[in-house]
């Protein structure tokens, strides 16, 4: 994909987000793994066989239906194909969205109740949030951020950069996959085993391209650099998954908190590993600052793409 359009769009995204009321690719795929979910209740599958159908059927249908609709503007005009390739583009990427919602975490935190925040986290977490404290919360947000500028934004913009909106919307499937039937909970590990082993080998190089991303960021946003490169080293795999790690180490690092530890999942206690050493007690305006990791760790991001296109093409 042409790097103007690239720009194009990750400016779209910085400037408007995902409103609502927009159409979106991601929403339909979500929409069509809950269907087939609902389906599922209805019917004797094996929950392996169901995950791997789950699997191969959502990322068919995202990758046929992209297709399609950009062989279909071709053949329209070429500005047509621009036009929407440039929204595809911009549908893949969700910093402004994902920094959004975490700040509005953060002003509820500051002035509205424990219960509207615990509320106002749960729109952006999959662990039950009923129970959660302030800290907790804040913890719940600053991960979130971290582990989605990896599969929310780098990720997407390196598949952009190599493979256009058809690899970018694939990548956007199969991580949704994960994000909705991924965890180890009795109720999806078979039927999320497919999508979260393939979500692991999918985002393999984007969380340590992040990786790599955030602590630049960190040393240009003058936090503790030193310690988001020692604890972004030493805990990078204190996860299950082999990649949610890279990210969240790295920013425990440079705001010298600490992560991880157990959570609630659909009613049941997963144990997770901690991250980061607990220096000081974690607060609110941290979330701020993740967010600035985010847009920074995205911007370098992009020019390092920009630069390693350019050469490519020259050579």
């Amino acid at each position: 994909m042409a790097i103007i359009s690239i720009l194009i769009a990750l400016l779209c995204d910085w400037l408007i987000g995902d409103p609502y009321s927009w159409p979106h690719p991601v929403k339909w795929i979500g929409s069509y793994i809950q269907f087939c979910l609902s389906l599922y209740q209805k019917r004797r599958i094996p929950p392996y066989v169901f995950g791997f159908l789950l699997w191969g059927t959502t990322v068919g249908l995202a990758v046929t239906g992209v297709w399609l609709v950009l062989w279909l503007a071709l053949r329209v005009h070429p500005i047509v194909y621009w036009v929407i390739s440039i929204y595809l583009a911009y549908a893949s990427l969700a910093t402004r969205s994902l920094a959004v919602e975490a700040l509005k975490v953060y002003r509820t935190l500051k002035t509205g109740t424990i219960e509207e925040a615990r509320y106002q986290v749960s729109m952006i977490v999959g662990r039950d949030t009923a129970e959660l404290t302030h800290s907790e919360i804040t913890k719940a947000t600053i991960e979130t951020v971290a582990e989605n500028t990896s599969d929310g934004v780098i990720g997407p913009l390196l598949c952009l950069l190599l493979g256009g909106p058809v690899l970018a919307i694939a990548y956007k499937a199969i991580n949704t996959l994960d994000s909705m039937v991924g965890y180890k909970t009795e109720k999806y590990r078979q039927i999320g085993y497919i999508s979260a082993k393939i979500d692991d080998l999918a985002n393999l190089v984007p969380a340590r391209v992040t990786w790599v991303c955030l602590m630049l960021a960190s040393h240009v946003l003058q936090l503790n650099a030193k310690d988001a490169y020692r604890i972004g080293v030493r805990d990078r795999y204190q996860h299950a998954s082999p990649n949610s790690a890279f990210s969240e180490a790295v920013v425990a690092g440079a705001l010298g908190i600490q992560l991880g530890g157990a959570h609630i999942y659909h009613g049941e206690l997963i144990e997770k590993p901690t991250i980061g050493d607990a220096t000081r007690e974690v607060v609110a305006e941290d979330i701020v600052t993740t967010v600035s990791l985010l847009y920074m760790s995205t911007m370098i991001a992009l020019i390092a793409g920009v630069i390693v296109s350019l050469i490519l093409s020259i050579l």
